[in-house]
C-alpha cells in the first residue's frame, strides 16, 4: 500500500517540472498587456481600470491556475482574453521565452488586422 502511494508520489513529483515547461497554445483572440491585480475582481488592465469576469482564469508561469486574492498588487505582462460584456476572461502570466513572441496584438483591431499562425504562435503584421 505504502509502496503504491510512495510509487504515485514519486512520479508526479518528475512529472510536474516537465509539464510546467510545456509550450502553451494561446487563442487567436488572446491581446497583450500589463495587469495590476487590486481586489479581486478588480484590476488595471494597461492603465485602465477594469475587472475579472465571474469564472475567470488565471494561470501562472508554471500554467498551474491562479487565485486572484492571491495576486493582490503584483504587476506583469500577460496575454489575456475579453468576454462577451467587455469582462477579462481569460489571462496567462507570461514566462520570459513567451515574452520574446513578437510582435504580438495589445489592440483588438491590431488582432483584426494581423495574421495568426496558431501552430507557430505568431502574429506577423501585413
Amino acid at each position: 500500500m505504502y509502496r503504491c502511494l510512495i510509487a504515485a508520489v514519486a512520479t508526479v513529483a518528475f512529472a510536474l517540472p516537465a509539464a510546467a515547461q510545456v509550450q502553451r497554445n494561446f487563442p487567436q483572440n488572446a491581446l497583450r498587456g500589463t495587469i495590476t491585480f487590486g481586489s479581486p475582481p478588480q484590476i488595471l488592465l494597461n492603465g485602465k481600470p477594469t475587472q475579472l469576469a465571474p469564472g475567470s482564469r488565471i494561470r501562472g508561469e508554471n500554467n498551474l491556475l491562479v487565485m486572484s486574492g492571491a495576486l493582490v498588487s503584483a504587476k506583469g505582462t500577460v496575454n489575456y482574453t475579453i468576454d462577451q460584456s467587455g469582462l477579462v476572461r481569460d489571462v496567462w502570466i507570461l514566462r520570459k521565452e513567451e515574452l520574446s513572441m513578437k510582435p504580438w496584438p495589445e489592440t483588438l483591431e491590431q488582432a483584426q488586422a494581423w495574421q495568426f499562425d496558431p501552430t507557430a504562435q505568431t502574429w506577423t503584421k501585413p
